[in-house]
């Protein structure tokens, strides 16, 4: 038994690697962007244009951080609060996820047991790795073979156009990230409005519903105070008029008698 419950503990996946598992399934569309981003600067980054790097840099860290508090968000909703650790965790997957292919394939087959660790830099997959920026290259040493002319200025241009329409569709789609999931916070935070008024109104009825409930009460008990009076009232009226058909009576009788006393005298 001991076994067993060792075996099902060590196959569950990890608070961070869960909820990065819940972020992929809840948000397919906003994951199929971010994969498509981290794609797209691992790309970049073999460009070794320094100024975009700086600026994908940046938008790297901020769709990093919404996409890690989105997940945070989704965590809470399923009963699960991410410690700061965790969070850190979750962080450092979704990192690895754009600059690591490998971790971008484990992710998007959504069966993470494990937080991922980013490499050092950029993995461009399978392509050459590019050097890190601001580095010069040795120069290669010339093929017998290879022209001894450089590139030409048209293969030169086309380069840097090929890597500005990398940047600007990584630039696109870190936008478009961030408008989803502005409208969805925008949606959520309608939503969570809408529910506020309806707790209020449910609120204003049953208060309303407990006081009603508490006049019927009342009226119920004024009710049975009054039919108690009703019947204790007939019972004296009856009793009264008992005793007015025996004065009634009474006063025949004793006309009847002066009647008769009076006819003897005479």
């Amino acid at each position: 038994m001991d076994d067993a419950r060792r075996i099902r503990a060590a196959r569950r996946p990890t608070l961070a690697a869960w909820a990065a598992n819940l972020l992929l399934r809840s948000q397919p569309e906003e994951s199929r962007q971010f994969l498509e981003l981290g794609q797209a600067l691992r790309e970049a980054y073999q460009a070794l244009d320094a100024e975009s790097l700086k600026d994908l840099s940046t938008q790297r860290r901020r769709v990093v951080s919404a996409l890690s508090r989105q997940a945070a968000q989704l965590a809470r909703d399923a009963g699960h609060r991410l410690s700061q650790p965790v969070q850190q965790d979750l962080e450092a997957t979704l990192r690895a996820v754009l600059a690591d292919p490998d971790a971008a394939d484990q992710w998007a087959g959504g069966r993470l047991a494990n937080a991922l660790t980013p490499p050092s830099e950029f993995r461009p997959g399978s392509a050459p790795v590019a050097e890190k920026p601001g580095t010069r290259s040795r120069p290669a040493a010339p093929s017998p073979s290879a022209s001894p002319r450089r590139a030409s200025k048209d293969e030169l241009a086309e380069r840097r156009r090929a890597r500005q329409e990398q940047l600007a569709r990584a630039r696109e789609e870190a936008e478009a990230a961030e408008q989803c999931l502005r409208e969805e916070r925008a949606r959520q935070a309608d939503f969570d409005a809408e529910l506020r008024r309806a707790r209020k109104r449910t609120e204003q009825a049953r208060r309303r519903m407990s006081a009603i409930e508490e006049q019927m009460q009342q009226a119920r008990e004024e009710c049975r105070q009054a039919e108690n009076e009703q019947q204790e009232a007939e019972g004296h009226s009856r009793s009264a008029a008992d005793v007015v058909a025996q004065a009634q009576r009474a006063v025949h009788e004793s006309t009847q008698r002066v009647r008769r006393m009076t006819r003897g005298a005479t």
